[in-house]
């Protein structure tokens, strides 16, 4: 169904059961209609994405003049119509059945299984096909199931072409749904001429040249592309990438060696077995003509090839040399990419523990130039070993960075709104606020025995406990009055500067650590920054504070008042300030327009005399 959210320029939509245009006389069942006026390019471009987007049943032109007003109605060939021809004074119909055609959404779950499904065939035509061709015994002794594999790859090889026809793509940011516009784009791609090729019934080879020549369906490995993007589309899936790298390397070396194996077993097939010492040896022997050992000898032959280790028997005519030249210079190839990728891989998956391993060091360098004491030096090493273990070495703002604001706000409001709602002076506050509060919260890690703030202290954050249990203790540290622990949380009020508290922004209780202890921090600055925006929010919090200080009496009214007084005091002496400043700045103005009035008489003057010398002169 059309969504109407996406017509920016329509200026009528309607829905009907039953639609007669009176000047065509067509009628249509079940449509969307959009009115549609070209007066200008921006609405043309539109009106042509919206064809090309959406299933339209049909398009009716209404060219207007000065006298008539005439109407025609295309069908079916409407993907040509040609939008930019249109006359400046024209309205156009798009009429939107609303049966839907199946397509296929790239960035969907099914796609990503159709991949996996396609897969398989592709995978079991590269490892059994040069297999078969090359292995005569395999493929004569399972002959009844390689056709039945090779069919069933068949069918779901004709499955993916009609996938192809109808896989949907962007254009401005719309999927294009429209049948008729994804087959012409798919037919003019090079992966459809390669469809086609792949799906040629080359099989009918057999009749003449008999069942034992698989090498005829070696056109299927023409959709090794499908292959390669499922492999592709996992690794940006997978919560594992660097593991699925080394697999997805360790597949491609195994292929290769498998290859290269049934290749040298073709070889000797047609230089014949156990014609020297490099060919494979005779298959009558009992040793050697079990397909079990063909394969494996072929393969254990190919690995040390490839490998470049070069324990093999030395070739023996000149085609062999060339054929054990190409092989060394795979394998070369094949060690520096071995070499190359495994080496990035570690270094990927090492990255985060070399960086976090270079602050430890840095911070003991630190502390043994400053000589920190032991204790002290233990205990930073104690902490920086729980943020390892615990998996708290992530730095958010540096993974969000390269993320836009939009989706950090989301990823944000998913991880601490719930946390920032348990707050009471946050809880009823509007979205828009709570949105701004959740980017600015802060995690902190505190090790036990950490004071999170001491009485007296003047609060210039709030937290909450995500993780740990924190303690109210004396002044000597180890009475204990309240455990605080997950979802707890403190310091509200004193962020706020809620005017006639009686503790002021000060700390009115000792807070350490239990243990270990995950928390989220809001400063007062960020509190106050995002409220400059939220006015009326702010006075609802300064209010809730106020309330909350009444309740525990903890307000003082005459502190109150004078807080008030004083503030008009300072806003009084403020404006006095201004005014006085605006004075002088008018006086000087004054001062100058004088002086500028008297400059000017006084050139009047002197031209005037200059007029009445130039007078006499002449005369």
């Amino acid at each position: 169904m059309l969504n109407v959210d996406l017509i920016a320029f329509g200026s009528k939509v309607w829905l009907t059961q039953t639609h007669t245009h009176t000047k065509c006389n067509h009628t249509y069942e079940d449509l969307w209609g959009l009115e549609f006026d070209t007066c200008s390019r921006d609405s043309r471009v539109f009106l042509k994405t919206l064809i090309k987007t959406f299933p339209i049943a049909a398009i009716v032109l209404i060219s207007r003049d000065t006298t008539q007003t005439t109407a025609t109605t295309m069908m079916g060939k409407m993907l040509y119509f040609n939008v930019f021809s249109l006359k400046r004074d024209s309205t156009v119909w798009l009429l939107f059945t609303l049966k839907e055609v199946w397509i296929m959404d790239p960035a969907t779950d099914m796609y990503y299984y159709w991949l996996l499904t396609i897969s398989v065939p592709v995978f079991y035509n590269l490892m059994l096909l040069i297999a078969r061709a090359c292995f005569n015994e395999l493929q004569s002794r399972n002959y009844t199931l390689w056709i039945a594999l090779d069919y069933i790859s068949d069918a779901l090889y004709a499955t993916d072409t009609f996938v192809r026809y109808r896989t949907g793509f962007l254009e401005q940011g719309l999927l294009v749904r429209d049948a008729k516009a994804l087959k012409e784009r798919y037919t003019k791609t090079l992966q459809f001429k390669l469809d086609v090729i792949s799906l040629l019934p080359t099989d009918i080879a057999f009749i003449k040249f008999g069942v034992n020549n698989p090498e005829w369906r070696f056109n299927r490995l023409l959709r090794l592309g499908r292959l390669f993007e499922f492999f592709d589309r996992t690794e940006t899936r997978t919560n594992f990438p660097n593991i699925f790298r080394i697999g997805n390397l360790v597949l491609y070396i195994i292929i290769i060696i498998h290859w290269n194996a049934c290749l040298y077993f073709a070889f000797s097939k047609v230089l014949g077995f156990g014609s020297d010492t490099w060919v494979y040896p005779d298959i009558k022997k009992a040793e050697y003509g079990r397909l079990a050992r063909q394969y494996v000898y072929c393969f254990y032959w190919s690995t040390l090839t490839l490998t470049t280790i070069g324990e093999t028997p030395p070739p023996v005519r000149d085609v062999e040399y060339f054929f054990v030249v190409i092989d060394f210079l795979t394998g070369v190839l094949i060690f520096a990419t071995i070499v190359g990728n495994v080496g990035a891989m570690i270094s990927n998956m090492n990255a985060a523990r070399v960086e976090f391993q270079a602050k430890i060091d840095s911070i003991k360098q630190y502390m043994h130039f400053r000589k920190v004491t032991k204790d002290l030096e233990a205990r930073v090493v104690k902490w920086f070993d729980y943020l390892w273990t615990e998996d708290k070495t992530c730095d958010e703002k540096q993974v969000l960075k390269n993320l836009p604001d939009k989706l950090k706000a989301e990823i944000a409001i998913n991880v601490h709104l719930e946390t920032l709602q348990k707050v009471r002076i946050f809880q009823d506050c509007e979205a828009g606020l709570l949105v701004e509060l959740v980017l600015k919260l802060q995690p902190q890690v505190f090790s036990p025995g950490d004071y999170i703030c001491k009485k007296g202290d003047i609060g210039r954050e709030m937290y909450i406990i995500k993780e740990g249990q924190l303690a109210v203790v004396a002044d000597d540290g180890v009475t204990q009055f309240v455990v605080l622990s997950d979802g707890a949380y403190f310091g509200e009020i004193s962020i706020l500067g809620i005017k006639g508290s009686k503790a002021g922004n000060r700390r009115t209780a000792n807070i350490r650590s239990v243990g270990y202890s995950d928390l989220f921090a809001l400063s007062k600055d960020d509190l106050m920054e995002a409220l400059t925006e939220y006015p009326d929010a702010k006075y609802a919090l300064e209010e809730k504070g106020r309330a909350i200080l009444m309740k525990d009496n903890l307000i003082d009214e005459s502190l109150v008042a004078a807080v008030d007084a004083k503030e008009l005091e300072d806003k009084v002496s403020q404006i006095e300030s201004s005014l006085e400043i605006m004075s002088s700045k008018f006086q000087k103005l004054t001062n100058q327009y004088e002086s500028s009035q008297r400059k000017l008489k006084q050139r009047l003057v002197n031209m005037s005399n200059q007029v009445r010398s130039l007078n006499v002169d002449l005369d």
